[in-house]
């Protein structure tokens, strides 16, 4: 045997002793590598629990939902090793050994961890503990594997241990017999593996963080972070070993709000695709600004100082406020009535405001929170079913959330909207808006005038000239023409003539209530909160004798245009 290096000597870490150390070492990879395996088929079968559990519906594809994406996540973990380092704590605790990885591994969850998650609060010492601030530690040791390991135990070539309550670093090399301490008591492994070739995608650093790397990971949730710094020196892989922090911190806060890792092209996506499964993250979306925003084809040019305007940090309340300028608090809906065979579940119009109300004051993400009123609206039915004949089944609870007062309801109070839809509405034609301000004129409300700043949109009129069905058809195919959908609004008692003739037409069309047909002919009195991307208004004149608020509905009407409104009459026009 090579007879032991002086240094190691020094530090109590003879060949005999290190090859005994990465014997153990090795072990210990062993069987936690025995012990993921275990883990991973815990997730299968519980998928398989899960799917057979008796629990409400909704509660029933939450803990499904949950399993499979666990079950999935796990399946989805790179190969590799499976710890870089280990605390070996000191005073009463001198026993305890934690070993440091991606993620937590053991063989039984009430059980003391084999492997604990390198975000967990304990892991945190080992990157910043030192010999002016042991924290506890006694030893700290880091563990060098071949490159491009796949975790095979074998892999595992050296370790080094330093002693934090005397500042020596000893370090070894199986086989080799070799051994040594920088000059400065710099951990050689990190050197190692800080200078290693930049090949293939990006890799994690969670071996090799810096304390004040480390400080920039844990930072609190409420701080916006920015890392500056020259190329090279890890800003990408701290911003990404952050976002997996957050996620492990905060799970349900970070997922409810969602996270977005944005870069600035595909090629750069690819290169750090490989970071966050790596660190125990899957399912994270990543994309780029232009995919994010430029959906659709750029038609126009704003000048100097519109594009100031759009740019300004503050537009993003102004895009909030009308954004939720969409819900309505449900005031003059009435009671929710569901039917079931002969029989009809009903919600009392003050509950359903209190729901409403409720949730918008949660401020939740806007989609979030059309999900929750439809949750609580269903949550007081079932409570109904419970008390009259027991706990329904889950199928009964998925039947009533997809049932079609419960969708309309909820579309009344929580419209569906797409983020174009809130920018065009917003920046909508000043002519949409010059046609409404008339109307506001002689509706006696205390509402300001709008004012728009956008240039695009279209205000057409069309006389009908004792045709008014051949009118209509020809404004709609003009519509059709166009990009997005068509509204065809007008007085409830036309709806039938005129869904007749865009049918004569050869122009199908389909009611308000059916979200995938891009020509939708729908009542006045139920088009307040939808939207389209062009609307056609039918004889405005008839829309405004149908009720005594007539004035009113026409507003409504001719507010529901993103891109372009047809006024399409054959009697005078009443504003």
């Amino acid at each position: 045997m090579t007879s032991p290096d002086p240094a190691l000597r020094q530090h109590g870490l003879s060949q005999q002793s290190l090859h005994h150390a990465l014997h153990q070492e090795r072990a210990h990879h062993d069987r936690c590598r025995t012990a993921l395996a275990a883990m991973v088929d815990g997730a299968d079968e519980q998928v398989v629990v899960g799917e057979n559990a008796s629990a409400s519906g909704a509660d029933a594809e939450v803990l499904g939902y949950r399993l499979r994406s666990q079950a999935k996540a796990m399946h989805e973990l790179p190969e590799g090793p499976l710890f870089f380092g280990r605390l070996d704590f000191g005073g009463q605790e001198r026993q305890q050994a934690l070993h440091i990885g991606r993620l937590r591994i053991s063989e039984h969850p009430a059980e003391p961890p084999l492997v604990v998650d390198w975000r967990a609060p304990v892991s945190r010492a080992f990157y910043q503990a030192g010999p002016r601030d042991p924290q506890g530690v006694a030893v700290r040791r880091r563990f060098g594997w071949a490159p491009g390991s796949r975790g095979d135990s074998a892999d595992l070539t050296g370790l080094e241990d330093e002693h934090l309550g005397t500042g020596e670093t000893g370090t070894g090399e199986s086989g080799a017999g070799e051994s040594g301490t920088g000059e400065s008591g710099a951990s050689e492994i990190v050197a190692r593996e800080i200078e290693r070739p930049r090949v293939g995608p990006m890799r994690d650093i969670a071996a090799t963080i810096q304390p004040e790397q480390d400080d920039l990971v844990r930072g609190d949730l409420a701080l916006s972070v920015c890392v500056q710094g020259a190329p090279g020196t890890g800003k990408t892989a701290v911003g990404l070993h952050r976002a997996a922090y957050l996620l492990y911190t905060h799970p349900q806060r970070i997922r409810r709000g969602g996270l977005l890792i944005l870069g600035p092209n595909p090629t750069f996506l690819s290169y750090i695709s490989e970071v966050l499964p790596a660190l125990g993250e899957t399912g994270v979306r990543q994309s780029t600004l232009r995919d994010e925003i430029a959906r659709h084809p750029v038609k126009g040019a704003d000048d100097e100082r519109a594009a100031v305007v759009k740019h300004d940090a503050r537009m993003a309340e102004v895009l909030r406020r009308a954004l939720y300028a969409r819900v309505g608090g449900g005031e003059g809906i009435g009671p929710l009535a569901v039917p079931e065979g002969s029989y009809r579940w009903r919600v009392a119009e003050g509950e359903l405001l209190r729901i409403v109300a409720g949730v918008r004051a949660e401020e939740p993400p806007y989609a979030v929170g059309r999900e929750r009123v439809r949750t609580r609206v269903v949550r007081r039915i079932l409570e109904q079913a419970e008390r009259r004949g027991g706990p329904p089944g889950a199928a009964w609870l998925q039947k009533i959330s997809r049932a079609r007062a419960v969708g309309e309801y909820v579309d009344a109070v929580w419209p569906r909207v797409r983020p174009e839809e809130v920018v065009c509405r917003l920046l909508m034609d000043p002519d949409v808006l010059a046609l409404a301000n008339r109307l506001l004129e002689r509706l006696d409300v205390a509402v300001p005038a709008a004012r728009s700043l956008r240039g695009d949109g279209e205000l057409r009129f069309r006389a009908a000239d004792g045709d008014l069905p051949g009118a209509v058809a020809g404004a709609v195919r003009d519509a059709l023409g166009r990009e997005g959908s068509v509204g065809v609004v007008a007085a409830d008692g036309d709806v039938d003539r005129v869904r007749e003739a865009l049918r004569a037409a050869g122009i199908e069309a389909g009611g308000a209530d059916e979200l995938g047909a891009r020509v939708a002919v729908v009542p006045a009195s139920v088009v307040k909160g939808l939207e389209y991307d062009h609307v056609v208004a039918v004889e405005p004149a008839a829309i405004v004798e149908a009720e005594e608020r007539g004035l009113h509905r026409l507003y409504v009407v001719v507010t529901r245009a993103v891109a372009g409104l047809e006024v399409v009459h054959g009697r005078p026009l009443p504003w």
